[in-house]
């Protein structure tokens, strides 16, 4: 089912459209959940920083490893089960973990959670890829990526008062409530796009994934992109501890968090506009050479704090800590960075996908972020506990300067960060000009040969 026509146009199916309402509840299920889990498995279940960001990295990096095996399961039973089951294991696993928060069953409830989430995303994708044409589909994903960033800002805008007035223990229960809407939309409104197929395999899936290794180029951009999601992925690992533990447990990490949604959301669609002439190596390396602006901004924030003190003045008389102001300048140029690097990432990977294996194909694309969480969570967890300890781990007794000095050099923990985005524009710099060059010498060879 796929749309048609040579003109672009903003016309897309029905299915395409609850498609990405699905996405939304989903999203907003997911963001209020994730922004607030390293809090969660340290301050509720127990486990130390460390500890945290391994469990943490492992759930979020086969959160994005498990989709093209899961697809497999998807392309036999069909789009519409597909995602009533996904929906079902969210709303499952979002629901007991608001209730059991020992180590055991939380990690497996995590699983349950991860598995259901596995099936959304080659689903959602695959959904949106099936329902646009080649003419529409850079537009299709750029709304799609739209309304994916209005999810994760409501679902971050309304956790702070769950987290601050009942405990961070029941943002499960709101995610699970917004699992279980799309899960009715699942079973009752959306009408399948596909027939189920019986030919993959679990062994089709893994030779597929195995391709896709074996092709030097797209690896390759992938371990590049994944350098920007290593960045990204601390608005999740690090910044919600850093800034509690600087500004204390009366501030609003998520509401900072919503400032990347709140910039793609109003830039995406404008700039995938503006650079969709432009190849899409060449956007996203716009992208990179944006991003290590943005750690960099975090790394100041102490610095300007000692300057100016506990408080800076912003048109007249609106005034705000300095460790906030920063925070929310970093992650502001992190979301325009993704406005070049995102869309055009699932564009060229949609592209490509073989016609009947787009649920399946499309997964492959989020194999940046397994890499980037394995290496930026645990990376999290070793950073915060060398330069942002857990208040818990401190010795008793401290004074008030004699606590602060465990967290004077908290902002070297960004650097790390800087260092690694400007590697990553480096490489996808370099890999633009040899792919070019290549590219240049198999047409010469072409225009030779005819």
């Amino acid at each position: 089912m796929e749309s048609v026509g040579s003109k672009e146009s903003w016309k897309f199916p029905r299915e395409f459209w609850l498609a990405n309402f699905m996405e939304l509840c989903e999203r907003a299920a997911y963001y209020g959940f994730f922004i607030v889990l390293t809090l969660y498995l340290t301050d509720v279940v127990g486990f130390n920083d460390k500890a945290t960001g391994i469990v943490a990295g492992v759930f979020y990096a086969f959160l994005y490893f498990f989709p093209p095996f899961v697809g497999a399961i998807s392309d036999r039973i069909g789009f519409k089960n597909g995602l009533i089951v996904a929906f079902s294991l969210l709303t499952t696993g979002y629901f007991f973990l608001g209730i059991f928060h020992t180590k055991v069953p939380v990690l497996f409830f995590l699983f349950i959670i991860l598995l259901g989430a596995s099936f959304i995303k080659p689903l959602i994708t695959g959904t949106v890829a099936k329902t646009t044409s080649d003419v529409n589909k850079a537009r299709g994903f750029s709304l799609f990526y739209w309304i994916v960033n209005i999810g994760a800002f409501g679902g971050k805008t309304i956790v702070p008062s769950i987290r601050q007035g009942i405990g961070v223990e029941y943002v499960n229960f709101f995610s699970a409530g917004m699992a279980f809407l799309a899960l009715l939309f699942a079973i009752f409104i959306f009408k399948p796009i596909d027939a189920p197929q019986e030919g993959r395999t679990i062994k089709d899936v893994w030779l597929s994934f195995k391709s896709i290794l074996m092709t030097p180029r797209l690896l390759i951009l992938i371990l590049i992109v994944a350098g920007f999601w290593t960045i990204q992925g601390q608005l999740y690992a690090t910044m919600p501890k850093y800034v509690i533990r600087l500004l204390g447990e009366n501030s609003k990490p998520e509401w900072l968090a919503n400032v990347n949604p709140l910039t793609v959301v109003i830039f995406v669609v404008i700039i995938t506009q503006l650079t969709k002439k432009i190849k899409a190596v060449n956007a996203m390396l716009i992208g990179m050479l944006i991003m290590p602006f943005s750690a960099l901004a975090m790394a100041m924030s102490q610095t300007l704090e000692s300057s100016v003190g506990h408080q800076i003045y912003l048109i007249g008389s609106i005034a705000m800590h300095p460790i906030t102001l920063m925070m929310i300048i970093g992650i502001a140029i992190q979301g325009l960075a993704e406005c070049f690097i995102s869309p055009r990432f699932l564009e060229y990977f949609a592209l490509q996908a073989p016609k009947g294996n787009e649920g399946l194909y499309m997964g492959f694309s989020h194999l940046h972020s397994f890499f980037s969480a394995l290496i930026g969570f645990s990376m999290s967890g070793f950073l915060l506990d060398a330069y942002c300890p857990d208040p818990k781990t401190l010795p008793a007794g401290l004074s008030h300067i004699e606590r602060a000095a465990y967290y004077s050099d908290a902002h070297v923990i960004w650097y790390y960060f800087v260092a690694i985005a400007v590697a990553a524009a480096i490489a996808l710099f370099i890999f633009k000009i040899v792919t070019e060059r290549i590219d240049a010498k198999k047409l010469q060879t072409a225009s030779n040969n005819s």
